[in-house]
């Protein structure tokens, strides 16, 4: 989507100066679910960086090769991996890839979501209640589970903490829109799972924080039309759907130790408003 198409983003911000965290170069990063968007951003950033990045998707984007060309003749160092982490073997055996790749790792980001279909709860049978689950909630249970032995290991080696980042939603706060209350459930509990891993995974030299994204202007939001858009616009302060590019610095900051190095079980909104805790 374009600002030119979607004119309630004509008030977002160029593209200006990179963050720069010193420390993420060299750190090795496995970002889920990250063939557009949010996730896509956040590769981009973190090859900027000058990290090694690992990303996934559950089939290989038509325009990967050119992406990966461009990202790459700008200095970043990226390596795609075709997965389906709705399944846990999936999860498993893109965890060891990316581990064997990069070396080792450093950060997880678990960017994998998605709303599968608006539902209302009437609707909600137990194929659809898998469906939500299985993509928004186990993956992020297994990517962790599979990222934490290699997370403590980097953390030991390096004499550093090492960092999960989890995406969640204002939809875990606010419980979601219309036949979305599944997928903000599902959400929800992942700001659970983060204060259970803080209190029992801490010792193992890890952070573990959320990234809450607002309304971006992302394939999530492809069946709104102009006027949909203006509608939910209007109810942001900031008076427009965020672009991903704008969630990815969220992302460099919780990975960095430097930055960051006292923060865990926090979760950063980035929304523009539409929700303040």
């Amino acid at each position: 989507m374009t600002d030119l198409a979607h004119p309630v983003n004509a008030h977002a911000p160029a593209t200006g100066p990179r963050p720069a965290f010193p420390d993420l170069r060299g750190q090795r990063v496995l970002i889920t679910g990250a063939t557009e968007g949010i996730g896509w951003a956040a590769v981009q950033a973190f090859a900027a960086q000058g990290a090694r990045v690992v990303f996934n998707g559950r089939r290989t984007p038509e325009d990967l090769a050119p992406r990966l060309q461009a990202l790459r003749a700008d200095g970043g160092d990226a390596h795609f991996i075709a997965a389906d982490i709705r399944h846990t073997a999936e999860t498993e055996r893109l965890v060891a890839e990316a581990v064997a790749w990069a070396g080792g790792l450093d950060t997880l980001v678990h960017n994998a979501g998605g709303l599968v279909a608006r539902r209302p709860l009437a609707q909600i049978d137990d194929a659809f209640f898998d469906a939500v689950t299985d993509l928004n909630a186990r993956s992020a249970l297994h990517a962790t589970r599979c990222a934490l032995p290699h997370l403590a290991a980097s953390a030991r080696a390096r004499g550093c903490s090492s960092a999960v980042i989890l995406v969640g939603s204002v939809a875990g706060h606010t419980g979601g829109g219309p036949g979305a209350g599944l997928y903000g459930a599902a959400k929800a509990w992942l700001h659970n799972l983060v204060k259970h891993c803080v209190a029992f995974h801490t010792a193992d030299g890890l952070r573990f924080n959320l990234v809450s994204p607002g309304t971006f202007d992302t394939a999530f939001h492809a069946d709104k039309d102009a006027a949909a858009r203006q509608r939910v616009s209007a109810g942001i302060p900031l008076g427009r759907f965020g672009q991903p590019a704008e969630c990815a610095p969220a992302f460099l900051f919780l990975a960095s130790p430097a930055a960051s190095g006292y923060i865990t079980g926090q979760c950063i909104e980035v929304n523009g408003g539409q929700f303040m805790p």
